[in-house]
């Protein structure tokens, strides 16, 4: 008996807040073939892809390109007969208002295997980030969800407002901010009187969420004033009164601010995290990326002679440089024994933080993380010292520990190389406020990728150090802040001090 191709995953991305994917859509995500995405679905979610995995774009732009649906049907289909995983990322839940029915009616029809993923509703995750329950024990105990912008067309479409307006204490309106002065008259000629409490909730749990209030007669003019545009979640009952006093999410100190931040994927993820949490939105554009060396012969030289306990001190100024000589100290079928009989300086809590990962601990970790700051922490000594760091490194810290008298042994761990970035229309378009830099190498980065300093006009500069600031000015950046560490939570803390006007 032939097998089923497939499965498909049919997976629910949520609203917006990448955050709110579930486990189970992670997991898939991370080990998908092929990821056909809706226009909602946050970027950040589709760098959890594999690296070899294709993203195809299937997003219906209202009033601009809408693939039909039969279309992406197809899509769907050919790409499971190949053979490949195939992951239908969604926006919201599949089976609201998502159209995930019909393409698991497609897959059915073609034999394929396919598995649904519920994901968090827009219906029910936008008012909980406005600050506005469903239900409350005195004001709703029940609600309704209703698509809104097809309403007119719909045979007996009036009979069914009249149920709902009677039915349900809190209604959710979705798809419907084109139609919303239609919809308002309607739940009034159905009955509900024109000051019940509304409130229409723009580009919910994103950093750009914006929230008015009103009440049925009201609601539908403040949202032309105000130049709502979908998509946005229009809530009416009484629940909408307590948001007032509940409200949570647009009281965070970043809400409304975009960020660029230019560290490689991977190494972005923490700070992508604290700068959301603040309330921020993150496009993460790497203007660097960290590669293997060429050769490792110079690398395993060095790891030979540490186990030989032929270095005083090994100076860890990354990470990256943590886990590459890990990395060979295992390759050499060895462990961080190899290293436990050498002192070591770490830069920087990310490096103390890989160390502790290897099972190792700083003997000395400078306060001052420039070139002369560390060599002055070590003091003078004519013992030998390892330096494992990228190709592309600058001379002053070698240079500040040869004039303290120390042999050093500069060895290339790894090499920076210009990251993919962002389109350079988007850099041009700048929309965006603010651009976070953690290090020389993705300052270069970014004038390799987008010319000269001007290209970010006004918008606000944070470096995460000394070095990276002087690095920034010696090209031309007008550098806003430097944050006080060189930590996530210090870059946040200085972007809310000097938050973009």
């Amino acid at each position: 008996m032939t097998e089923p191709h497939g499965p498909v995953y049919l997976v629910g991305a949520g609203p917006g807040d990448p955050g709110l994917i579930t486990r189970r859509g992670l997991e898939l995500l991370r080990s998908c073939d092929v990821v056909l995405y809706d226009r909602l679905v946050d970027p950040s979610l589709l760098d959890e892809a594999p690296t070899h995995a294709e993203r195809i774009s299937v997003g219906k732009v209202p009033g601009g390109p809408r693939p039909a649906q039969a279309a992406i049907d197809r899509l769907i289909v050919e790409h499971a007969v190949e053979g490949k995983k195939v992951v239908r990322l969604k926006g919201g839940d599949p089976f609201v208002f998502g159209r995930g029915a019909d393409e698991a009616q497609a897959l059915a029809a073609a034999g394929i295997a396919f598995e649904i993923v519920p994901g968090v509703s827009s219906a029910v995750a936008v008012p909980a980030y406005a600050g506005i329950p469903l239900t409350h024990s005195g004001l709703s105990s029940s609600f309704a969800v209703i698509t809104a912008h097809e309403s007119a067309a719909r045979p007996g479409a009036q009979e069914r407002w009249s149920e709902l307006a009677r039915g349900a204490t809190t209604l959710v309106l979705l798809m419907g901010v084109g139609a919303l002065e239609e919809t308002c008259r309607r739940l009034i000629d159905a009955g509900l009187t024109p000051d019940e409490p509304a409130a229409v909730i723009e580009r919910g749990t994103t950093s750009d969420q914006r929230t008015i209030v009103g009440s049925v007669g009201s609601i539908a003019q403040l949202a032309i004033e105000a130049g709502i545009e979908p998509p946005a979640v229009t809530i009416v009952g009484p629940v909408v009164s307590l948001r007032d006093a509940i409200a949570w999410f647009e009281t965070r100190p970043l809400i409304g601010v975009s960020v660029v931040v230019t560290r490689p994927h991977v190494q972005s993820k923490d700070l992508a995290r604290a700068l959301r949490a603040a309330g921020a939105g993150v496009i993460v554009a790497p203007t660097i990326a960290i590669e293997d060396p060429e050769s490792w012969a110079e690398l395993d030289r060095a790891v030979a002679e540490l186990s030989k306990g032929a270095y005083d001190w090994v100076v860890f100024s990354s990470r990256n440089a943590v886990e590459r000589v890990n990395g060979r100290v295992w390759e050499s079928e060895g462990d961080a024994r190899a290293l436990a009989g050498t002192r070591i300086v770490a830069v920087g809590p990310g490096t103390v933080g890989a160390l502790h990962s290897a099972g190792l601990r700083a003997d000395l970790v400078p306060d001052d993380h420039s070139g002369a700051g560390i060599a002055a922490a070590l003091g003078s000594g004519s013992g030998r010292i390892l330096l494992p760091r990228p190709s592309d490194a600058p001379d002053a810290l070698p240079a500040a520990l040869r004039d303290g008298g120390w042999d050093v042994d500069e060895v290339e761990a790894y090499r920076t190389v210009i990251g993919p970035g962002l389109p350079h229309e988007t850099v041009v378009a700048g929309d965006f406020d603010a651009v976070i830099f953690a290090s020389g190498s993705a300052v270069r980065g970014f004038v390799e990728l987008y010319g000269k300093a001007d290209s970010l006009g006004s918008k606000v500069i944070i470096c995460i150090g000394n070095s990276t600031a002087e690095a920034a000015r010696e090209l031309g950046f007008e550098v806003t802040v430097t944050a006080a560490e060189p930590t996530a939570q210090a870059l946040v803390q200085a972007l809310v001090t000097h938050r973009p006007k």
